[in-house]
């Protein structure tokens, strides 16, 4: 299995230049390797001829040939990772079911993250230690803080800097033990804010955030009054940058939060139950509503599955994913009998029969339960 372990780098003064250079390059990799893959493309298309189809080393092998003097100074690893993840991009292109679909764009370097990608790293002494291109002189180690355990086999890493500061992702080859089998089963019923399950809930949006998006909102206005006022220039003025600094620490420290609570929730979840139910929610849909689209997006509906789904991999449990159209929350999980019509339960509960949000009550049999408790219990019986 590969195992992602991300840790802050503390690169001096030297290496801090050569991050940046190969941020750059591999900016400038990416967007002359897409211009000349549309290129190679739309000469495809007009004259139908297949030898004109554009490959990953047909465009990697003609910008190797075209280097220009300044791109020996740099690791020529940087432009085959660009090329690849550029080859993987396009064949996505042509698979409609795949996730934010669509053309491949070009990188800005506006943008906040600015990262590349190397399969030469090593770890060395407790350093990272990056390939050292030929008659470059002044090459050091990389100091690094965050990883718990170094062992396996190190693959392609990715390193970005944010904000001024530097981070690596450092993904390992593992063996991982299998858990033991508990003969317990659960099912997740995700809402904005919090998750149930068999044996209680989990708050993915505790209190103590609220400070945090209070600042977060505050420093957004004072951008977005900056821009204004200045138009084009306010992001070149220092104030401007020391804002947005702040912002991106906040949105940082409310991932961090977050990333943690879905980790031990998951970590707890394959620990103590050898089957898992979840539901297959069209999250994206569900946000183009606007009614809850904030909480919605908050609430890391996509990683929590996506974090599941690898770790019951990892430790050989069992993931079921409920149909998208089951009925868990209108279902009755006594009689089995669903709403329909003006009797549906919605996102402010039900108009008709004056019912809140959190209520569930069958008009058939009389049965009254809390509408999340409702909804495990219909997710438990795919359970077989």
């Amino acid at each position: 299995m590969i195992r992602v372990q991300k840790v802050r780098l503390y690169p001096n003064q030297t290496m801090k230049k050569v991050l940046d250079d190969l941020c750059d390059y591999r900016r400038y990799c990416w967007n002359k390797g897409l211009a000349l893959w549309n290129d190679m493309y739309d000469s495809y298309l007009v004259l139908n001829d297949e030898k004109l189809k554009p490959t990953m080393n047909k465009v990697r092998n003609e910008m190797t040939v075209d280097k220009e003097d300044w791109q020996y100074l740099l690791s020529s690893r940087c432009l085959y990772q660009a090329i690849e993840d550029l080859g993987k991009a396009w064949d996505n292109f042509f698979n409609k079911s795949m996730k934010d679909w669509g053309k491949p764009k070009f990188k800005s370097k506006k943008d906040a993250r600015q990262g590349f990608k190397t399969d030469r790293a090593k770890i060395v002494d407790g350093k990272l230690r990056l390939d050292k291109p030929y008659g470059t002189k002044d090459w050091y180690d990389i100091k690094f803080k965050g990883a718990k355990s170094l062992d396996g086999e190190l693959k392609v890493i990715s390193i970005y800097c944010e904000n001024g500061k530097y981070w690596a992702s450092l993904p390992f080859e593992v063996e991982i033990d299998k858990k033991d089998k508990t003969g317990k089963k659960t099912a997740v019923d995700v809402n904005v804010g919090h998750f149930d399950y068999t044996d209680g809930q989990i708050n993915t949006l505790p209190n103590h955030l609220n400070k945090l998006y209070e600042r977060i909102n505050f420093y957004q206005r004072q951008l977005a009054r900056k821009r204004i006022v200045n138009g084009k220039n306010a992001t070149k003025s220092n104030n401007y940058v020391k804002t947005r600094a702040k912002l991106q620490r906040d949105y940082r420290k409310v991932a961090n939060i977050q990333y943690d609570i879905v980790h031990k929730f998951t970590t707890k979840l394959v620990n103590d139950y050898d089957k898992i139910v979840i539901e297959d929610l069209d999250v994206k849909k569900m946000q183009m509503t606007h009614v809850a689209s904030k909480g919605l997006q908050r609430s890391l509906f996509g990683l929590f599955r996506k974090v599941l789904t690898y770790k019951v991999n990892w430790y050989g449990k069992e993931l079921i994913i409920a149909d998208r159209y089951y009925p868990s929350t209108q279902r009755c999980s006594n009689c089995g009998n669903v709403k329909t019509g003006e009797d549906k339960v919605g996102l402010y509960g039900n108009q008709k029969h004056k019912t809140k949000h959190n209520e569930y009550i069958c008009y058939e049999c009389g049965f009254e339960v809390d509408r999340d408790k409702n909804a495990v219990k219909n997710l438990l019986d795919l359970i077989c």
